[in-house]
């Protein structure tokens, strides 16, 4: 079994060996008169015996996608996006990496096309379902009919004759033990599959090179034949201590330069600035002081949830190591309730200035008190999908100059370029989630310069705004190749320190 290439291991949970596809052929012959093969492996071991008819040449292949030719509304495909049309037909596998607003959508939906033209093919699209309207009108100017696929609902199948695969929102898989990861990886992995196209304006969200190695699997890259090597080589993993047993531990990052260099024949990263002439994206970072007795106040009730968390650690409810994040997580929701004053005051004077505002939030709670107070449209992932749509339509249309939203669903795929000015109540964990965010409203069709503001009270904010800086410059490295001097505390010492004050 330790002989099989590519390399196989041990999963204790499945009490079984797992390999990948590509050592499936081999170990057909090695075992397969001895144990049963899976009736879908066997479909998918014939479907490999008989491939799809080749495609044409990629000039073809550019030829068919006729590139300068008008969209049916009139656009024009813009010279960075046929630049990333040539860039996708070069390749049967790729993630589409381009900052936030640079039209991946479109850029996708035309490599397809060309690929529809050539060949017997269907057109699978994968995206959240508050996208599918977004993604049915792009479609339509290309007078494309895709199959749109949810990510809670991935068929096993793909249908008959070759299938182009493009997937939204790709960072959406970046656990490979998830259930919606293993759905998407049986799906891209398919021999019927023409094409594998990721689309992410994120796809490494947290600065850790594990979470890129499922969409490096969806899409065949040579990395991720060996996923143990992987982990050794980009993730330092290795075993550690834990009780009573030894665990593998991969959520590190080493060797970052290397990565990024293997990394570029099939990962597009390209920036807004170099695409695009648009106006700068600002951040302001404006600190909320509080009197004395509101900040006594605050230390009695993070006090009380300390004790709170630590008498049910002791009766056996919670995890008793969980600590130092439980208290990070009380100290990030107290104080966005905190700087609910400051937000408004903040809010009023931006729209007696006549801006439209955007403002963000983790938590439902401070956002439903704001629109109590300032009005404006309120997106939760409360919200039936089909008002949040309503919602939005309004505030883009003019009829209302405020929304707040949470990262999840006003982070994702929903372009705001109407307003230019945008709060953070707090930072989410991830760089990526605050990217999505302030990008909603930098992108293509910005008019004015954006201005994030990060509100900032005390150490809490201070220490999640060092840590996503310090993740986007890891980030930094592995996409853009930019070399950069990496220095990092940990997060339980940082918290410590904190506490000290």
């Amino acid at each position: 079994m330790r002989r099989i290439r590519p390399r196989g291991f041990w999963h204790s949970r499945h009490q079984g060996w797992l390999f990948p596809f590509e050592a499936a052929q081999l170990l057909k012959n090695q075992f397969g008169a001895h144990f049963p093969i899976d009736p879908a492996l066997q479909q998918w071991l014939e479907a490999v015996d008989h491939p799809l008819p080749p495609l044409p040449t990629h000039a073809n292949l550019v030829a068919a996608a006729d590139l300068n030719a008008p969209l049916s509304d009139g656009r024009q495909l813009l010279r960075h996006q046929r630049a990333g049309v040539r860039w996708l037909l070069a390749r049967r596998g790729a993630v589409l990496a381009d900052e936030m607003g640079l039209g991946k959508t479109i850029t996708a939906l035309a490599a397809a096309r060309s690929l529809l033209r050539c060949s017997d093919s269907r057109l699978l699209v994968v995206a959240p379902v508050a996208l599918h309207q977004h993604w049915q009108r792009e479609a339509l100017s290309l007078e494309l009919a895709p199959q749109l696929l949810s990510w809670a609902r991935l068929p096993q199948e793909p249908p008959p004759a070759g299938v182009v695969l493009l997937v939204d929102e790709a960072h959406f898989a970046q656990n490979i033990d998830a259930k919606r990861t293993q759905a998407l990886l049986r799906l891209a992995r398919h021999p019927r599959m023409r094409a594998v196209w990721l689309l992410s304006g994120t796809p490494l969200k947290n600065g850790r090179p594990v979470q890129l190695l499922p969409l490096l699997m969806a899409i065949g890259h040579p990395l991720a034949r060996d996923r143990r090597a992987y982990e050794e080589l980009f993730c330092n993993g290795h075993w550690r201590q834990a009780g009573a047993r030894m665990v593998w531990d991969c959520q590190g990052a080493s060797r970052l330069e290397e990565l990024q260099r293997l990394l570029r024949p099939q990962l597009l990263f390209r920036r807004k600035a170099d695409c695009l002439d648009l106006p700068p994206k600002l951040r302001c970072f404006r600190p909320v002081l509080l009197a004395a007795s509101q900040q006594k106040r605050l230390d009695l009730a993070l006090q009380q949830r300390l004790e709170n968390y630590r008498q049910r650690a002791t009766a056996g409810l919670v995890r008793s190591d969980a600590e130092t994040l439980a208290l990070l997580t009380a100290m990030r929701r107290l104080c966005a309730l905190q700087k609910l004053p400051a937000a408004i005051s903040l809010v009023q004077q931006l729209r007696a200035a006549g801006e439209a505002v955007v403002l963000f939030s983790s938590f439902v709670a401070p956002l439903a008190q704001l629109q109590r107070f300032l009005g404006g449209e309120l997106l939760t992932g409360q919200v039936p999908l089909l008002q949040r749509q309503q919602r939005l339509l309004r505030f883009q249309a003019g009829s209302s100059d405020l929304l707040l939203a949470t990262y999840g669903v006003g982070g994702i795929g929903l372009g705001l370029e109407r307003a230019s000015q945008v709060v953070l109540l707090e930072r989410p964990w991830t760089p990526g989630d605050a990217e999505q965010a302030e990008d909603r409203c930098h992108r293509l069709g910005s008019k004015s310069t954006v201005t994030s503001h990060w509100l900032q009270l005390g150490s809490a904010d201070a220490l999640i705004d060092a840590l996503i800086l310090s993740k986007a410059d890891r980030i930094e490295v592995v996409l853009a190749g930019r070399r950069r001097l990496l220095q990092r505390q940990p997060l339980a010492k940082m918290l410590n320190e904190i506490l000290q004050e």
